[in-house]
């Protein structure tokens, strides 16, 4: 006999999962990879929009296994948080990114749910995931001088006379064609696993996997700038546009790869109670991230856009190419990471180069420091005390 109780509770979990995965497209993560682009006149609102929302769910279907697995069963051990526990998750997270849109503080998902599920699964009896919590402040401390630094490092040479363009730009679109080669996707392995491009065609060749795979990461990145070179010679300001077109779609489908298991990760524990794969939770999860960039990305779209625009083509080139390189390493690690810390700290690099440390304001970048600790230490803290004053479920 079906216990109505249970279905009702697993209806409401799937339904704040559906929440956090529009709240994801409609925000941030929906809007700014293809922010610089609008700015630069190169694509409109609506197209934007569009294609952010398409990206996201490719990224969330191909690529969003890594991540959701961490966030559903790799950051408590001892006990599979219930129905009841991923409706409190995930509550917790949404409810604090809405504090944040309507107080003005820049809130992270990633610090929200990750928090709220570390509480929750203490409060239950779990143990702590030490080993998988080192690997995610080690990533989280890192992003602002990896990201920022290099962005600041190509937003200073970009511009500079010296360095032709026909030089310079088709260099970094190599080296993306490089990270490209190896990211991993489920369409090219067998069901539960994943691999990359290169490594699928040095399987092929008779040789050395490492020396194989090398060859072929390096005759894509050459074959990329190539085309980009040919493309900057023909038409500079056009081939820009087009770079950083580019280099949206890629964020946009890097961000579904990396932000869809913050939607549906809490759900994993969950699957095989109810034998649902994981493939179908990723598209449900893509699904809400596209809703969401279509139905509320288009005005956060268009206010970025704005701050961009003074950047420039070339400083947004500089921000997406880190932002890009940093959200592969997390989905590749497992690791659950803040689109807002990643982008944000691309922007600082860039804008640094642009107008020093006299253009940024410090207290803006203090207050959202203090605003990402806070949304970690606030959601541990509710996700761990409502659990132990309502009791398990």
């Amino acid at each position: 006999m079906i216990d109505i109780t249970t279905v009702l509770t697993l209806a409401i979990a799937v339904l704040a999962s559906a929440v956090m995965a529009w709240v994801i497209g409609a925000g941030s993560s929906g809007a700014t990879p293809f922010a610089p682009a609008v700015g630069a006149n190169a694509i409109s609102v609506l197209r934007a929009a569009l294609l952010v929302g398409v990206l996201g769910l490719l990224g969330a279907a191909l690529q969003g296994g890594n991540v959701s697995e961490a966030v559903g069963t790799g950051l408590i051990h001892g006990v599979s948080l219930p129905a009841s526990g991923v409706i409190l998750a995930l509550t917790v997270g949404a409810g604090l990114m809405l504090v944040g849109i309507f107080t003005g503080y820049p809130i992270a998902t990633a610090f929200t749910v990750t928090g709220a599920i570390v509480g929750v699964g203490l409060a239950l009896g779990g143990d702590p995931a030490w080993a998988k919590y080192q690997q995610i402040v080690a990533l989280w401390i890192l992003t602002p001088p990896l990201g920022g630094g290099v962005a600041y490092a190509l937003a200073s040479v970009l511009p500079r006379e010296d360095v032709p363009e026909d030089l310079s730009v088709p260099v970094l679109g190599g080296l993306v064609g490089a990270v490209v080669a190896n990211v991993e996707f489920t369409i090219l392995a067998p069901p539960g696993e994943a691999s990359s491009i290169a490594a699928t065609i040095a399987g092929s060749v008779p040789a050395s996997p490492t020396v194989a795979r090398a060859g072929v990461t390096l005759g894509l990145a050459v074959l990329v700038a190539a085309l980009v070179r040919r493309d900057v010679q023909r038409d500079q300001r056009a081939a820009l546009n087009r770079f950083l077109l580019v280099l949206g779609g890629l964020v946009a489908f890097s961000a579904g790869g990396s932000q869809v298991g913050l939607a549906v990760g809490p759900l994993v524990p969950l699957l095989d109670d109810y034998a649902v794969p994981l493939a179908a939770v990723l598209v449900g999860g893509g699904l809400g991230i596209l809703v969401g960039s279509w139905t509320g990305a288009p005005r956060m779209i268009k206010a970025l856009a704005q701050d961009y625009a003074s950047l420039g083509p070339r400083r947004s080139i500089s921000a997406l190419v880190p932002s890009f390189a940093v959200a592969q390493v997390a989905i590749l690690l497992g690791v659950p990471v803040s689109f807002n810390e990643i982008v944000v700290s691309a922007i600082v690099g860039s804008g640094l180069a642009v107008s020093g440390a006299g253009g940024t304001s410090a207290a803006k970048l203090s207050r959202t420091v203090l605003a990402w600790i806070a949304s970690l230490v606030v959601s541990l803290a509710l996700g761990y005390g409502v659990t132990t004053l309502l009791g398990p479920a």
